[in-house]
């Protein structure tokens, strides 16, 4: 967390100098939203009840597709395949190329709040700014590769469920104490499932979300211990992806979603 706000200080500290970076501006102009009543008219603001559907279905679904594609055109057949193969939950992240167009697209496609099918989500958030790209594309829910705490208070006031990445029990502590209601623990840890169980035992309000680390064969280890994983390369490696091998996705799919169902059974 430290390190965190170190570097949004330094990027604010030199936002004024000739030579800014696209992320530096977004920082240094996204205004930190405190009172939920000074909201009022926010077209970001969401309601209490869909924050707790969204919680609701990472809890009832457990497992999220996330992809990265080296190209757009790669995106759309990779995320279809997972569906088919079982999928309830995605998430597209802003690394891919054409990211907020699949957004856009997947939930005119699968309204996931309403009926019940695909729940849309954006990842690799790192600012305010990309929080509102991804909300105004449809997101669901938003997932951060890192601890950014204005970017937790600013979706928690909002009543948008963000996932920010921690890797230590003390990130993952403060990921909470910022409002982040899931935390997602990346990359993956010495232990695995192991880990997992001796930081839920020891801070049981945590709701830790593994995704580096978690395979097709262990999926089922970390929903036993009551996780929402995320899987990347194990259903998405990157030779299928280059080779178009989108059976292959599909069989992965299905295999991770038959261990998850397995393990809530």
């Amino acid at each position: 967390t430290f390190h965190c706000q170190l570097v949004v200080e330094a990027r604010r500290r030199t936002s004024s100098g000739p030579m800014l970076t696209r992320i530096s501006a977004r920082l240094s102009t996204a205004p930190l939203r405190r009172a939920g009543h000074t909201m009022a008219g926010d077209k970001y603001m969401r309601t209490p009840e869909s924050f707790q559907a969204v919680l609701d279905r990472f809890k009832k679904d457990r497992a999220c597709a996330v992809l990265r594609t080296p190209t757009a055109e790669k995106c759309a057949p990779a995320m279809d395949a997972a569906i088919d193969g079982g999928f309830q939950i995605v998430e597209f992240t802003l690394t891919t190329p054409g990211c907020l167009d699949r957004v856009a697209e997947y939930r005119a496609k699968y309204d996931g709040l309403k009926t019940g099918n695909v729940m849309v989500g954006c990842g690799t958030i790192m600012d305010i700014e990309d929080c509102k790209l991804a909300l105004d594309a449809g997101a669901e829910f938003i997932v951060a590769p890192v601890l950014v705490p204005e970017v937790v208070t600013w979706c928690r006031t909002h009543n948008i469920v963000i996932i920010p990445g921690t890797q230590t029990p003390s990130e993952a502590y403060a990921a909470y104490k910022a409002g982040a209601p899931v935390q997602k623990i990346f990359p993956g840890v010495a232990g695995g499932a192991a880990w997992v169980k001796a930081v839920k035992g020891a801070l049981p309000m945590l709701q830790l979300n593994p995704t580096s680390g978690v395979d097709l064969d262990n999926a089922g280890d970390f929903v036993q211990l009551g996780c929402s994983i995320g899987l990347v390369a194990p259903l998405f490696p990157p030779d299928v992806i280059a080779g178009n091998k989108w059976d292959v996705v599909h069989a992965n799919a299905t295999k991770v979603i038959g261990n998850v169902k397995a393990a809530l059974a």
